[in-house]
């Protein structure tokens, strides 16, 4: 269980999550958007690839920054921190790092798959230790990053890019 920041355990009814912490989180998927807008609205091929990189980009540091609050978790003392769970920590930061080398539709894809994954991680392995709303609230931005990059990676298509 997290201690001392407010939350409580998954199964005894977690304390709402401060306001302004979830319109971070909701925001921090607009630059996305705005990236699938150009992507596919932009005249000129070298500012659809820009739009493109700068999704991967975006979306590598979204997954590095979810493995973060983790690690911060668990510097703190407050999460367990077993060998197999700082392996899942870094394969992320490292499979956003990948994203952005490999780039285009298959480094978006790379990064769909990871967002995906890590949520599966973080669900099933960590679901009884973090509260229900961080759970929520993740499931939540984790499916509109995921559809986003999947979108961004169709439109790519679509606009001729890689």
């Amino acid at each position: 269980m997290i201690r001392d920041v407010g939350l409580t355990k998954n199964d005894t009814g977690a304390a709402p999550l401060n306001t302004l912490a979830e319109w971070a989180g909701y925001l921090s998927v607009a630059p996305l958007v705005l990236c699938l807008a150009g992507v596919g609205l932009l005249p000129a091929y070298a500012w659809q690839e820009l739009a493109q990189r700068a999704a991967l980009a975006w979306g590598a540091l979204l997954l590095a920054a979810v493995a973060a609050v983790h690690w911060g978790i668990a510097l703190a003392g407050q999460l367990p921190a077993p060998r197999a769970r700082s392996a899942a920590l870094l394969a992320a930061a490292l499979a956003g790092a990948t994203g952005v080398m490999v780039g285009g539709q298959r480094g978006l894809a790379l990064l769909v798959v990871a967002h995906g994954a890590f949520w599966m991680y973080e669900k099933h392995s960590l679901g009884t230790l973090l509260p229900a709303t961080h759970l929520a609230l993740r499931r939540q931005l984790t499916f509109a990053t995921c559809m986003l990059l999947a979108l961004i990676m169709f439109v790519s298509d679509t606009a001729g890019l890689s």
